[in-house]
């Protein structure tokens, strides 16, 4: 009996990760800028620190993009994964084009969205900086938690919330990036992400 359960647990384990790859499957796009807007980003409309457990968040710019779903990492055993479950890898202009995007190699792992290319890159590397962002989320609520996780690469989002500055009363200290040409550690945009929608 012990033996058909876990058999059993088995069968159930793999036909659920299964169902989990076909649901995250990549959206196949054609060829084209799926996104012209670059993100918007001002002053915080309300400054006040947002409290999240044992993190203060201080807001340090209001933040809104349209962008192609690059790739989604869900993280659980690091550090910041009790504040920042999820990466999400977002692309505009040509780093929103398939043509572009099926020459790089991209890759999501310790927090940073990395690409490569064959013999050169299809574009200029500073442009594909410029273009492209791993943005650690930190989701607003449930509803958001649970959007984020069911996005797929290849869909088109709108998105909006807050880049913050996320500190512990250990010391612990977080900052997002307030810039798009830079690359590297603390290149990452650290946001709260208050709502997003799936546009296709």
């Amino acid at each position: 009996m012990g033996r058909r359960v876990v058999i059993a647990a088995i069968l159930l384990l793999g036909i659920h990760q299964a169902w989990d790859l076909y649901a995250h499957r990549p959206l196949a796009r054609p060829p084209g800028v799926l996104v012209t807007n670059e993100p918007q980003q001002r002053e915080p409309a309300q400054p006040a620190p947002i409290v999240r457990d044992d993190f203060t968040l201080q807001p340090l710019a209001d933040f809104a993009f349209e962008a192609r779903v690059l790739l989604v990492s869900r993280y659980r055993f690091d550090a910041e994964s009790a504040l920042a479950p999820y990466d999400l890898g977002i692309g505009w202009g040509r780093m929103s084009d398939t043509a572009i995007i099926e020459q790089l190699g991209l890759a999501q792992s310790a927090r940073f969205l990395t690409w490569r290319w064959r013999d050169a890159p299809p574009i200029p590397a500073d442009e594909i900086t410029r273009s492209a962002a791993n943005v650690h989320v930190i989701p607003a609520n449930a509803v958001v938690a649970r959007q984020v996780a069911a996005l797929r690469a290849g869909q088109r989002v709108r998105a909006k919330g807050v880049l913050v500055e996320a500190t512990r009363p250990d010391g612990w200290r977080w900052r997002s990036s307030l810039s798009r040409d830079d690359g590297g550690q603390g290149a990452c945009e650290l946001m709260y992400l208050a709502e997003i929608t799936v546009l296709d």
